[in-house]
């Protein structure tokens, strides 16, 4: 691996270890010429385009990267670490893949992504739910927030 600082075509590993369910290796290097450090991640390339169907019926490939963007908006200012919403984007990933069709429609994709914001932070599942959602108004942040104290009034109930 070339050193991102001085190029060097020798570095060497310092530290190994597994991420996002064994489907990433995290590699920490070091350089030998300047001592410089730095992450590696390696993981199995996807054979195969993933499509997204949008709601006016364009095609887009899935991009990883944009649906992490998402979750980490959502999750702005809240105590949530960025591995978290890694492993999130990665199982929503898995999900998207296993299906036989090459296409996924962007509605099951923000679905996804509410089932694991939902999980993760109530806070963030709301903020992403207002944007996926278009809430209008309040009373749509209101019946949602409704429906989550009854969801969790339900679970104490049962316990």
């Amino acid at each position: 691996m070339l050193c991102p600082r001085c190029s060097l075509s020798e570095t060497r590993v310092i530290e190994t270890r597994t991420s996002e369910g064994g489907r990433v290796v995290r590699r920490r290097r070091e350089c030998p010429s300047c001592g410089y450090r730095f992450t590696t991640y390696e993981k199995v390339e996807e054979r195969g385009i993933l499509w997204v169907v949008k709601k006016d019926g364009r095609r887009e490939s899935f991009d990883r990267q944009k649906l992490l963007r998402g979750l980490m908006r959502a999750c702005e200012k809240l105590p949530v670490p960025l591995d978290v919403l890694e492993e999130a984007a990665s199982r929503i990933e898995a999900l998207l893949r296993e299906r036989e069709s090459g296409e996924v429609l962007s509605l099951e994709v923000g679905d996804l992504a509410m089932e694991e914001l939902r999980r993760i932070n109530k806070v963030a599942y709301v903020r992403f739910a207002s944007v996926y959602r278009e809430f209008t108004d309040l009373s749509n942040f209101a019946a949602e927030i409704a429906r989550l104290i009854e969801e969790r009034e339900d679970k104490h109930d049962n316990h």
